[in-house]
């Protein structure tokens, strides 16, 4: 892969950071991460990514308010920027509602990391 493509990770774990960016690594993808949602709007505002991951559960601002604002920001490259949900999903929200709340894709916690790859392999290359 000759640009390795960026990803944003939105999330309040550290463990589950450093076993993201560990998976990713292995694909030569360029990760940064933010432990909350206003967080990843300060990282979008300075720089562009390929896809966010976003837990839903975070601190300050969740990933749900965080999508919201990131779909209506001006910048129409960065408010379409692919997103996907990461979630223990207490709420028991569907794909289609994910979907609907702005999301382009769903992962249920504890993290498959295998589908985790996958899913981000098939977002990024449609």
């Amino acid at each position: 892969m000759s640009d390795s493509k960026k990803i944003l990770v939105g999330e309040d774990s550290s463990v589950i950071i450093n076993l993201t960016k560990n998976v990713l690594s292995f694909e030569n993808y360029e990760m940064k991460a933010a432990k909350n949602g206003k967080q990843v709007l300060d990282q979008i505002e300075k720089e562009n990514f390929d896809l966010i991951l976003m837990d839903i559960s975070m601190p300050v601002m969740d990933g749900i308010e965080c999508t919201r604002q990131i779909r209506e920001l001006a910048d129409t490259q960065k408010a379409n920027i692919p997103i996907i949900a990461i979630s223990g999903n207490i709420r028991n929200l569907t794909k289609e509602e994910y979907k609907r709340m702005g999301f382009n894709d769903f992962l249920q916690k504890p993290l498959n990391y295998d589908l985790l790859l996958a899913t981000v392999k098939k977002t990024l290359n449609k």
